[in-house]
């Protein structure tokens, strides 16, 4: 697969799908950006961590601070605690609100 076709694949499944979490995932607000692709984020208990991104999103799609991610945490981290699972767009939060599944985002 071309590079040109998997960056067309990867954008489309982070704009188009809506995932809810599965299992052990949470949803996390990105606070900043720490280079090499790792992400500090806050959960809604106030607790902060390092995340990192995986290769398929990388120079694919961007995160900034203030945007909610799906992480699952990984064992063999020390300070990285989770990778990011998903990226939620301004839809995706409304399907989730209205799902119920999380209260904590704005409004």
């Amino acid at each position: 697969m071309s590079k040109a076709t998997k960056r067309k694949h990867v954008t489309r499944e982070v704009l188009n799908e809506f995932v809810t979490p599965q299992g052990n995932q949470e949803i996390v607000k990105v606070t900043a950006s720490r280079g090499n692709n790792l992400h500090e984020v806050e959960t809604a208990e106030q607790k902060k961590y390092l995340v990192s991104m995986p290769t398929k999103f990388r120079k694919n799609v961007w995160i900034k601070r203030g945007d909610f991610v799906i992480v699952e945490p990984i064992k063999e981290g020390d300070r990285v605690k989770a990778e990011i699972v998903s990226i939620l767009y301004k839809d995706q939060i409304k399907y989730i609100r209205n799902e119920g599944l999380c209260e904590w985002f704005p409004v």
